[in-house]
């Protein structure tokens, strides 16, 4: 099976029964919270490799992990569910996508999760708040996880997670546009976002944020601290891949092949 968008395709390379699942955008957002969610559920949950997303004007570099080849935007799910499992569906890149692709990858995403019959669409992103220096996050010093949803059944997800309404701002890049398409289309989409600092990846946040997917949709109970310490390894991975992939997508005029020694 094919999702054509424009610029912007997925191909499937496993097929899976995919209804009733929870999609994860793991396109880079501040922070990388988004890329430390996403990796941290394909490690925590054993995920296969099911499909790719492609484009032509995607840089032309292929990921290597454990000898595998695999596709600058990739797609993974739960193989093997046991009864009353929750399948998730998890976007997973390196990429930075240009601005002019960002429409067609948000459309392609909500295309397929609708042709799979997916019920829930969750975007995770970091959020920049200004104060005064030395400040604390709050009154608690605590970081607080807020939440959007495109529908009435999205925003009461929201309560299940303790999120914190999202009531002005901007959201922008693939979270702005899957919003958007699951208000128009009446498909269920939730953006949560957590404070993160936008000059390193942030763990933290990450982790806050996987608390709250556990609570509206996987029911695992899975702890924030231990969290946090798993997130802060996988950052330092996330930190490398991400700043190698940068690098490799800009024009080459010499080798087609480096190593990277990680």
């Amino acid at each position: 099976m094919t999702v054509l968008m424009a610029d912007v395709e997925i191909v499937e390379l496993k097929r899976m029964d995919l209804r009733g699942a929870v999609v994860i955008d793991g396109f880079p957002s501040i922070g990388l919270v988004s890329s430390i969610v996403a990796n941290y559920l394909i490690a925590l949950l054993k995920m296969e490799y099911i499909a790719v997303m492609d484009s032509d004007s995607f840089p032309t570099l292929s990921l290597i992990r454990n000898g595998e080849p695999l596709g600058p935007a990739r797609v993974y799910a739960r193989p093997n569910l046991k009864e009353g499992e929750q399948q998730v569906v998890v976007f997973s890149t390196e990429l930075q996508p240009s601005a002019n692709l960002l429409r067609d990858i948000g459309t392609a995403i909500v295309d397929y999760a609708i042709s799979r019959k997916c019920k829930l669409i969750i975007s995770a992103g970091g959020l920049i708040i200004e104060r005064e220096e030395g400040a604390p996050p709050d009154e608690k010093g605590e970081i607080a996880v807020y939440g959007v949803g495109s529908t009435e059944s999205a925003k009461a997800l929201l309560m299940k997670a303790d999120a914190e309404p999202f009531l002005e701002g901007v959201i922008s890049g693939t979270a702005g546009v899957l919003l958007n398409e699951g208000k128009r289309r009446g498909m269920d989409v939730v953006t949560l976002l957590a404070e993160a600092k936008p000059d390193t990846a942030d763990a933290r946040a990450a982790a806050l944020i996987l608390a709250a997917i556990d609570q509206m949709v996987l029911g695992m109970h899975l702890n924030v601290e231990p969290l946090c310490k798993e997130a802060e390894r996988l950052e330092a991975q996330l930190k490398i891949i991400h700043k190698d992939a940068e690098r490799k997508s800009r024009p080459q005029v010499s080798s087609d092949v480096e190593v990277s020694y990680q």
